[in-house]
């Protein structure tokens, strides 16, 4: 691995000079999982959670055994910040999706870390802030009625978030459909409903809208 790759890769150290990134990459560990490993489980200790190379589906079970997609974490992205604080991790689950590289900070290393560097609680709380509002959006699209509202709205905030009508769906199809609360057949026809109607193109996992105005009228 790249030297500090994890730790530049977070945006809650890469305002850091090189010198106190290098400190802090000594108290990083490094592992690799396969596509379908565990990553993430409620009874480890608490811990930040990095990814620095694949993807990790974050979720959490129902009452009833049903896993619930909260969201797909890319490269640069973390889980476990809030058990750092003391919020026991009663029912969250962190899986590979591919080979995935992870990077560890345990909590007593990060807390020393906090009284070190006290900017990082500032930064800290302003990247909570906004994963925060990105959780609460996603829950607006359970209470849209319709799949097609949901798929719609989700498909018009990717193309804002890549500034390109063109873009890869960041996660597969059994998880999209888990994300906006349906299934792989329903999200696989309302796709093929899409293209019926010329309001985008697909293949596999590649998107092209071409009619933008039609989506936001769902």
């Amino acid at each position: 691995m790249e030297k500090h790759r994890c730790v530049t890769l977070v945006p809650l150290f890469n305002h850091l000079g090189e010198a106190d990134l290098a400190k802090i990459d000594q108290l990083v560990a490094h592992k690799t999982y396969q596509k379908g490993e565990q990553v993430i489980l409620p009874d480890q200790d608490p811990q930040l959670t990095i990814v620095a190379r694949g993807q990790l589906k974050v979720y959490q079970l129902s009452a009833s055994g049903k896993e619930q997609l909260l969201r797909v974490v890319e490269p640069g992205g973390y889980e476990g910040e809030n058990a750092l604080f003391g919020a026991a991790n009663e029912n969250l689950f962190g899986e590979a999706l591919a080979e995935t590289t992870v990077c560890f900070l345990r909590h007593q290393d990060f807390s020393q870390l906090l009284l070190q560097y006290p900017q990082l609680s500032l930064k800290l709380l302003e990247i909570n802030a906004k994963k925060a509002a990105a959780t609460e959006h996603q829950a607006q699209f359970l209470v849209m009625e319709a799949v097609e509202n949901r798929l719609a709205a989700y498909l018009l905030d990717l193309s804002k978030a890549t500034n390109s009508e063109t873009f890869t769906l960041p996660m597969k199809m059994k998880e999209l459909a888990a994300f906006i609360g349906t299934t792989p057949e329903t999200i696989s026809r309302k796709f093929k409903n899409f293209e019926a109607a010329g309001w985008l193109k697909r293949q596999g996992r590649e998107i092209q809208l071409l009619d933008l105005e039609a989506l936001e009228d769902f």
